[in-house]
């Protein structure tokens, strides 16, 4: 069965995170079991299952697209990684940015551009990919 808003309890703003296996997924959900997310090109009529995608791509779209298109069969949470440190924006703020967004074509790095440090602005004004860290250390400072 598809997930639902009750499964999840998401609130407009609230960042997704989805479990992919080797590495993890993440959106903004906006309301109305919508979410906004960053996301490399797909085979005609593929998933983002394949993590091959992510390294063969510079460039990536913003897509809306309902919470279970998105989650398919895999595991998801509501995960604001960084409110104990960042004031986040406003909810409204963040789903009028994020909606803005919708459709643009944006460089896509898995490193130093990804899905996650997309969210992270949305949500905080600040990109940053804990997923990143773990694997090869701190942020860069720019």
């Amino acid at each position: 069965m598809a997930p639902t808003l009750f499964d999840s309890d998401a609130k407009p703003g609230d960042l997704i995170e989805i479990f992919r296996g080797t590495y993890k997924h993440w959106a903004v959900f906006i309301g109305g079991n919508e979410v906004v997310h960053l996301i490399p090109p797909t085979p005609r009529g593929g998933d983002f299952s394949d993590l091959l995608t992510l390294l063969d791509s510079g460039k990536a779209q913003v897509r809306r697209q309902r919470l279970w298109e998105v989650v398919g069969s895999d595991r998801f949470c509501v995960n604001n990684l960084l409110d104990d440190e960042y004031q986040p924006r406003e909810p409204h703020i963040i789903v009028r940015n994020a909606c803005s967004m919708v459709g643009q074509e944006f460089q896509y790095n898995l490193v130093t551009q990804n899905c996650e440090h997309f969210v992270t602005v949305l949500r905080y004004g600040k990109p940053e990919s804990r997923q990143r860290e773990k694997e090869l250390g701190p942020e860069p400072t720019q």
